[in-house]
């Protein structure tokens, strides 16, 4: 059963004023166009968080998304970057990442005396995930879980809206690419970035580039795997020319998570981490 639109914009109408964390993706797209379009321009502000792990692509279908949709936009500076525990990148990264997301949006909500909303949806709820935490303890609420809002009932409605970002391919921070342990460097993630936008030129959508140092460790999805192959020796130019010496297609394919299973093999504790 899909999910109520009027539930939603019911649970919006009681937050009054509100502050989206904008990502561009599929989730906080339609939470900002619904917010937008039912409190009206003045009472609702979105705002991206400009950060090295996001990817430059991102940014600007963001600036894109706000002028198409005349949504009230502003680009946020974040400082996850001058964190030494989020640089580490230990298992509590996302927490980190949030945390430095909510103080950068918390100063912004309180000049428009409005709520911080995410686009977290139940879809995303199947395990503890850090950064959700963080973010509910920094004042976050999350409109569409209250509205009983699946990754499904997203795409629904988004398509039945009509807009653009109802079928967008999953997209994660850059620094979800490195392994668990491997410090956080704009090299890294700039690295990375490149090389999934030279594969995205490429034709290819739902990718990860996973960044082990030399090695770049591509997943795609599995039905592309055989063109992946036939194109082989463009695919290793386009990813050699972002800094990587070798390149390797992950036969398993597109998975989110995947650089979870080193934290599996560490305790039951640590399986419980930010989808990737």
């Amino acid at each position: 059963m899909t999910a109520s639109l009027d539930v939603l914009q019911s649970e919006l109408r009681q937050l009054g004023r509100v502050v989206v964390a904008f990502s561009g993706g599929t989730d906080s797209a339609l939470l900002a166009k619904v917010a937008h379009d039912t409190l009206g321009r003045d009472q609702v502000l979105c705002a991206t968080a400009l950060s090295p792990s996001l990817a430059i692509s991102e940014a600007d279908d963001c600036r894109a998304l706000a002028s198409e949709w005349d949504l009230r936009w502003v680009g946020v500076p974040t400082d996850e970057m001058d964190d030494p525990t989020y640089v580490r990148n230990g298992a509590d990264r996302c927490a980190r990442c949030k945390t430095a997301l909510m103080s950068a949006l918390g100063p912004l909500a309180r000049a428009e005396e409005a709520r911080v909303v995410l686009g977290v949806n139940l879809s995303d709820l199947g395990d503890y995930r850090p950064g959700q935490a963080a973010a509910a303890e920094a004042g976050a609420t999350f409109p569409l879980v209250v509205a009983g809002f699946t990754k499904d009932d997203i795409r629904h409605w988004s398509k039945q809206l009509g807009l653009r970002t109802w079928d967008k391919p999953a997209a994660a921070c850059l620094a979800s690419r490195l392994p668990y342990g491997t410090p956080v460097t704009l090299g890294r993630l700039s690295a990375i970035d490149s090389a999934e936008a030279a594969l995205r030129a490429l034709g290819f959508s739902q990718l990860r580039v996973r960044h082990h140092g030399e090695v770049a460790r591509l997943e795609v999805e599995a039905g592309a795997l055989d063109a992946v192959l036939a194109r082989r020796a463009e695919v290793t130019r386009a990813v050699q020319a972002c800094g990587f010496t070798y390149v390797a297609l992950d036969l398993e394919g597109f998975r989110s998570g995947s650089l979870n299973r080193s934290l599996r093999a560490s305790g039951p504790s640590l399986d419980q981490q930010e989808d990737q």
